[in-house]
């Protein structure tokens, strides 16, 4: 009995729902108090329908720590300035280390997160035990402040386990659906055995479980149809872009280059997928190849593979051309991009790559940085005519393409403003966000009934009709 209760009372911790200096109810006097508190949140009707009327939303992420999941933070801050009560459920990470804290009025709850190892086995832990955290993370939500909506946001495929248990309480589920599991894993691991059968099949009940389904691209949106199912009416586009409230040129700041010319800048995750190989491998041809010395690179973010492209960069003699500033948020982020000559986005071809919205590049142009990239059919779409394109994976063509942006300013100029008017006009979260509003009105019960209030002081809607949502669903 000793043993099972030390099990669980270390899982809690694990979770944040016990303080991180261990369980501190020593004597029975706490205990009676701490039940007591615990009584009152589960038999309080009135507390669960006062909460309610506050129209909750539980947002799980395994990812990355929230806030710095751009995407997932824009979306928990536009929900609740629209009158939401958001909850969020992520790991911990770099910067983010309390188990809960409450910022710009969304509850953030973080837990601690296995790292895998990059095998198989290793994924398996890592997601298993995050599961098993989520799932206790929001119970312990639902039961404190009832929501009547979850949001999952993969990877992993795993989350709509813990939708389908709320969904037995009247929940709603929306799927935040990022990026393509299958084509993720098949990339990983090449050889498609039994456990990628398994993948598609979470990735297939998860679409099949949702009520609503949120894609980042058009590529999303084709796939949750074609390959997950779902109907046409229950899949909205929201994209992943810049909020130009907090994306703001400033003046640049000279002495950032190190005392170079020119600065071109990487923005993003350093994982195994994200081409900072093929990166340094431009940048060797630049400095050794072609003599180039007058420009600084900038690796700006975290990731699992910072120590080993660092080793990289000592030995192929790029240490004084290359900087690595880990990661960097709000006027710190702004000024290296307000410096920045150029924006780069090495993500090689592959089929994964090809369906995903790469934020980094609606970050470069908001700046209005003109981009380099590998031609990815997302990639094109979102850019347009605001980049360069190089040959797929050619790590030699992606530094000619950068170097001829370096040698033109006017080049520079023309790519960079046709990137911040495609940002200004549309590609920017004060036009997405309205489309996020309207799916969670029409999925939380009853508001879309109501009528639309005209003197609402909101940022979006306030309810809608139900012309609206079938006006919404009609245009995905």
């Amino acid at each position: 009995m000793q043993v099972v209760a030390l099990t669980n009372n270390y899982m809690m911790l694990g979770a944040g729902l016990l303080p991180e200096g261990g369980v501190k109810l020593r004597n029975a006097g706490a205990r009676d108090r701490f039940r007591k508190r615990k009584s009152i949140r589960l038999r309080s009707p009135r507390m669960r329908r006062t909460t309610s009327a506050r129209r909750g939303v539980c947002i799980i992420v395994e990812n990355l720590p929230v806030p710095a999941d751009r995407r997932v933070w824009r979306e928990a801050r536009t929900l609740a300035d629209d009158g939401y009560q958001v909850s969020v459920i992520c790991p911990k990470g770099c910067g983010f280390e309390k188990f809960h804290e409450t910022l710009e009025g969304v509850e953030v709850y973080r837990h601690w997160a296995w790292e895998s190892s990059g095998t198989r086995l290793g994924y398996l832990i890592e997601y298993s035990w995050a599961l098993l955290i989520e799932f206790l993370l929001a119970f312990r939500i639902y039961v404190r402040t009832p929501f009547s909506i979850l949001q999952a946001c993969n990877p992993p495929d795993t989350i709509f386990l813990i939708a389908l248990f709320f969904k037995l309480f009247g929940v709603q589920f929306v799927f935040d659906y990022h990026d393509p599991n299958p084509e993720l894993y098949a990339l990983k691991f090449p050889k498609k055995r039994l456990v990628y059968q398994l993948v598609c099949l979470a990735e297939r009940l998860t679409f099949q479980a949702a009520d609503f389904v949120i894609a980042t691209s058009e590529s999303g949106r084709e796939i949750a149809v074609n390959r997950g199912g779902v109907s046409h009416e229950r899949v909205v586009v929201v994209r992943t872009c810049p909020d130009l409230d907090e994306f703001q040129p400033q003046l640049a700041q000279p002495e950032l280059k190190l005392g170079r010319k020119y600065m071109v800048v990487y923005l993003g995750v350093m994982g195994p997928q994200d081409g900072l190989d093929l990166l340094l491998e431009s940048v060797d041809y630049l400095v050794h190849e072609k003599c180039r010395q007058d420009t600084v690179f900038v690796l700006i973010g975290p990731g699992p593979e910072v120590p080993r492209l660092q080793a990289l960069v000592t030995a192929r003699g790029l240490e004084p051309w290359v900087k690595f500033t880990g990661p960097l948020y709000g006027d710190e982020l702004q000024a290296y991009l307000s410096t920045a000559d150029v924006g780069v986005a090495p993500d090689p071809s592959n089929v994964f790559n090809d369906k995903l919205t790469m934020i980094k590049i609606l970050e470069y142009m908001a700046f209005g940085l003109p981009v380099v990239i590998f031609n990815l059919a997302e990639g094109r779409r979102l850019a347009g005519e605001a980049a360069l394109y190089a040959r797929a994976n050619d790590p030699s063509d992606f530094a000619l393409q950068i170097a001829a942006l370096l040698e033109s300013e006017p080049l520079r100029r023309r790519i960079g403003s046709i990137g911040r008017q495609r940002v200004q006009e549309r590609l920017n979260w004060t036009k997405e966000k309205h489309k996020l509003l309207l799916v969670f009105q029409c999925v939380q019960p009853g508001s879309h009934k109501k009528a639309l209030d005209s003197d609402s002081h909101l940022t979006g809607p306030a309810h809608l009709s139900d012309e609206d949502c079938h006006s919404l669903k009609r245009r995905g």
